[in-house]
């Protein structure tokens, strides 16, 4: 089911973007994180790459959700997405560990392992540096 959702989120509810039914994307197995000091580009961005930059969700050429998983930049614009320092209040962790009452990201296909949750998490908690 494609569209805006209301989630709460520390006792706030906020509005996420759902793109459930246009999934064609890839196998994100392959992408290992690190226990501490994650790399955007080494393993943050290479994920997104493999499990949510594809047709229909969070590509460059999607209109349907303003959520670009594309770059840094792209991916910390959208407010509330992450908020560095705080994974517990940002989107998009809210997200990938399928939270109470959502749908656990990416839907459709293989889901995210506790190595790579832990390791946005993880990203998130050390700043959602661009490194």
């Amino acid at each position: 089911m494609r569209g805006w959702r209301a989630v709460a989120i520390g006792g706030s509810m906020l509005l996420a973007w759902s793109c459930k039914d246009t999934i064609t994307g890839n196998s994100p197995s392959t992408v290992v994180f690190p226990a501490n000091n994650v790399s955007y580009n080494a393993e943050v961005q290479v994920l997104f790459n493999q499990a949510c930059n594809y047709s229909g969700c969070h590509d460059e050429g999607t209109h349907q959700s303003p959520l670009k998983l594309t770059s840094w930049g792209e991916t910390v614009t959208v407010g509330g997405v992450v908020i560095p320092g705080k994974p517990d209040q940002s989107i998009l962790v809210f997200w990938i560990e399928g939270r109470v009452g959502t749908e656990r990201m990416p839907p459709g296909s293989q889901p995210l392992n506790q190595n790579q949750i832990n390791g946005i998490r993880t990203w998130v908690a050390e700043g959602g540096k661009n490194n």
